[in-house]
């Protein structure tokens, strides 16, 4: 069942360049695809460089939340170089 998420990213000083080329690389794009769907992820970048919230598709949700938490094996080397905090959220439409 897939599912909007919202990922919010504190990333460590000086570090966005080096998490976002690895989150684009062909190792990255693997551990995201067996997560979410890329295609339909929303990224925006914390004005100050400082973070980065996403916007998924997941569909693979006990998968999601140990990429976001920095346990997935594939991602935890990046995560601990670049990573200061991160927070998932379920998002729900809200009618009008």
């Amino acid at each position: 069942m897939e599912k909007e998420m919202l990922v919010f990213l504190k990333l460590k000083e000086g570090k966005l360049e080096t998490f976002m080329g690895w989150m684009q690389s062909d190792e990255g794009m693997g551990v995201r695809k067996s997560v979410a769907y890329p295609e339909k992820t929303v990224g925006a970048m914390i004005p100050d460089k400082s973070g980065m919230l996403f916007k998924v598709n997941v569909h693979n949700e006990a998968g999601m939340k140990e990429f976001v938490t920095g346990n997935n094996p594939t991602a935890k080397a990046i995560y601990a170089e670049c990573v200061e905090s991160a927070k998932l959220y379920q998002l729900s439409e809200v009618n009008l």
